[in-house]
């Protein structure tokens, strides 16, 4: 009897994970091995371009992202991110960089064609949503902007965390309000984006929980700002940690 081969999958670990949070990015591969996936990293990962991209600086953002296709387009199987906005960069926004670029778009194509986000693989790639983990907190879901807008995120992180053992999950008003990150966005337009992280963190805290859990890492950092300025013992935490066991 032939034993099949495990799945395996390219892990783009995306910029802020591998500079600031490289512990979370080590909880997506702990969840994914833990499911029996060979997980390999494509050596040689640079910055997506979506920095460059928003601010309008679309030559410096082509070249990032020339740098990124050609990388990935050397690989097989999905291509797993644990970032909704970094995700729908590569699987939405290539289009449009390379546009006047046929040899590129159809490069573009077979790249974003393989691109999942981590919570997806999961649930609809995998069929699984009970990892074996267990939390015994309340938590509160942020769905990030890019994951539900451009990527269908809907089902799939709910359904991984209403499967943890012990875990409280609360509701909350306009769950689908922008916290007010949006990249440069914060940095450029800082007191908007502040008001918006503001109404965003009372909708959060007045859903009762003391854990903020999201699926993509810079909404959770601009969010744990906001509450560590407050004050508040509120903090945030990215989903892989929770399914990696690691949310207490």
């Amino acid at each position: 009897m032939i034993t099949p081969s495990p799945p395996t999958v390219q892990f783009f670990i995306t910029c802020l994970l591998d500079s600031l949070f490289p512990d979370v990015a080590q909880d997506v591969v702990t969840v994914l091995e833990q499911q029996g996936v060979r997980v390999e990293i494509p050596r040689g990962q640079t910055c997506c371009g979506q920095p460059a991209y928003n601010a309008g600086f679309w030559p410096e953002a082509r070249s990032a992202a020339a740098t990124t296709l050609t990388l990935l387009h050397q690989t097989a199987g999905p291509i797993v991110i644990a970032s909704g906005s970094c995700a729908a960069m590569i699987k939405h926004h290539y289009q449009e960089l390379f546009q006047d670029d046929p040899a590129m778009q159809a490069r573009v194509r077979e790249v974003s064609g393989r691109v999942v986000e981590f919570s997806q693989y999961l649930v609809d790639h995998l069929a699984v949503t009970d990892v074996g983990a267990t939390l015994k907190r309340k938590i509160v879901y942020h769905p990030s902007c890019h994951g539900v807008r451009e990527l269908g995120l809907s089902r799939q992180p709910y359904a991984l965390l209403q499967a943890v053992n012990g875990i409280e999950l609360c509701q909350q008003d306009k769950p689908q309000t922008c916290c007010g990150f949006g990249g440069l966005f914060a940095i450029k337009m800082a007191p908007i984006s502040g008001a918006m992280m503001n109404e965003r963190l009372e909708a959060l805290q007045a859903a009762g929980a003391d854990l903020i859990v999201g699926g993509d890492i810079s909404c959770l950092m601009h969010l744990e700002g906001g509450l560590r300025k407050q004050g508040s013992p509120m903090r945030t935490c990215h989903l892989a940690t929770v399914l990696a066991n690691r949310g207490a």
